[in-house]
């Protein structure tokens, strides 16, 4: 009787090798996809998510604003704007004695606008409700 074989592998290991290839050849490198990591990573803490959505609404606040407009204390703000600002998500300018702080740059808020627009795709949010893999 042959070895059955588990279902969670192949049973032929290259199919496609062709494929394969073209799909290695265009992945991101190490240090791009680590970086990449540690986006989203930094944006999978809810209060993080707030401040960022709050910057894209508001264009610039400074911390006791931004404290306010997401509902928490102005010392937890900042402890987590450092974070979006040592990963390049926030950035920040001094003006006197005050410290305003802005989504880095374009690329931020195209990230979070298409992340919205992929949480909320069919939840009757203002989704289109096309079924996943439609157009």
């Amino acid at each position: 009787m042959p070895e059955p074989v588990p279902l969670d592998t192949c049973a032929v290991r290259l199919v496609d090798p062709e494929r394969v290839a073209a799909v290695r050849a265009r992945m991101p490198d190490d240090d791009a996809t680590e970086r990449l990591a540690r986006v989203f990573h930094v944006l999978a803490e809810p209060a993080r998510v707030r401040i960022v959505t709050a910057l894209l609404e508001a264009g610039e606040l400074c911390v006791c604003d931004l404290a306010a407009a997401v509902g928490q204390p102005e010392a937890a703000t900042s402890q987590h704007l450092r974070v979006l600002r040592a990963e390049r998500t926030v950035r920040n300018r001094r003006d006197g004695r005050m410290v305003y702080y802005s989504l880095d740059d374009a690329h931020v808020r195209m990230l979070m606008d298409l992340a919205l627009q992929h949480v909320t795709h069919g939840s009757g949010d203002g989704g289109s409700g096309a079924e996943p893999g439609g157009s």
